[in-house]
């Protein structure tokens, strides 16, 4: 397997378990490749052609040709120029590592993760959100977020890769998606009564299992032990948190509780006026789950890999 081969799957299987389901990505592309298609030629040589045969603008090949061959992979929750120059220095001392995987996005991947932040409209429509309102909420999300990060030095984790020749890619929005559909798909099979029945269900899976032996596992935000669940949405998808609005709107189409990596201040006060339970899972063991599900699909195409963890990242396989 190398580098591309890596990447391309990463794209397809982030597509399989979109929650939004493979019509309405392919209608997306469809649309980029018409836009694509209908552009002048300034306007092409700007284009950004990863985004023809990807949704997810937060992942992507920060550095490398593509045709590197991927047997040993340096994995992380976040990877900046510390975790690159670790990289380097297991090198030197001996270890073979023949890239650096991380999830969070950085580079290019960074300067345009606000793009994946639209996807959220049509989730949310999917839990009864008419699409009218879902998307003019979800889009001031994303100008917000797109204002927060234009001012960040995007290259410089680039640079360190390249200065130190380490092939590195980004997996964000891909693995997410694994772990919105496994954990919706559960739920939805163990039609959980009570908060604590969830909180259980999610004890027993390794990841958070772990977590919580850092006092960092799951644990309810808004609710009680016993409080019913009613009809449970997973959010953990769509690049990073909505904006508090869209808490009333879940309330209004009859969502009971939300089960999430994490959540804001603000989101939580909103949350607790419209009485929506709030089960929070973690943010880096809900991280791990997902790449751990992404990692495993990849071994069963390619055969083992060589995982070498860092930065909060623990392999689990299945």
């Amino acid at each position: 397997m190398n580098l591309k081969q890596m990447y391309d799957f990463f794209i397809s299987n982030g597509i399989e378990n979109d929650p939004r389901g493979k019509k309405e990505v392919n209608i997306l592309l469809e649309e980029r490749n018409k836009e694509y298609n209908s552009a002048d030629e300034k306007k092409k040589k700007n284009f950004d052609i990863d985004s023809l045969t990807s949704p997810y603008d937060d992942t992507r090949i920060i550095y490398g040709t593509g045709g590197e061959e991927i047997k040993s992979v340096m994995v992380g929750i976040d990877i900046e120029t510390p975790e690159l120059l670790l990289a380097n220095q297991l090198r030197l001392s001996g270890r073979k590592i023949d890239m650096v995987l991380a999830h969070h996005p950085e580079g290019k991947a960074y300067s345009t993760f606000h793009n994946v932040i639209a996807m959220q409209s049509e989730i949310i429509e999917g839990q009864g959100v008419p699409i009218n309102i879902s998307e003019k909420l979800i889009a001031s999300r994303v100008s917000e977020v797109g204002r927060s990060v234009a001012g960040s030095n995007h290259q410089r984790v680039f640079d360190a890769a390249k200065l130190l020749n380490i092939p590195m890619m980004t997996s964000h929005t891909v693995a997410d998606n694994h772990v919105v559909t496994y954990l919706q798909t559960e739920l939805n099979k163990m039609q959980p009564r009570y908060l604590k029945d969830i909180i259980s269900f999610l004890e027993d899976i390794p990841e958070y299992k772990y977590a919580a032996t850092f006092y960092n596992g799951p644990f309810i935000l808004n609710g009680g032990e016993n409080s019913k669940c009613g009809k449970i949405f997973v959010d953990m998808t769509g690049g990073t948190e909505g904006p508090h609005e869209v808490i009333e709107k879940l309330a209004d189409a009859g969502v009971g509780t939300i089960v999430g990596m994490h959540m804001s201040e603000k989101n939580y006060k909103t949350a607790e006026k419209y009485k929506i339970n709030v089960v929070i899972a973690g943010h880096i063991s809900s991280d791990n789950l997902g790449m751990n599900l992404m990692l495993d699909a990849l071994e069963k195409k390619y055969g083992q890999i060589d995982f070498i963890e860092c930065s909060g990242f623990r392999r689990f396989r299945r």
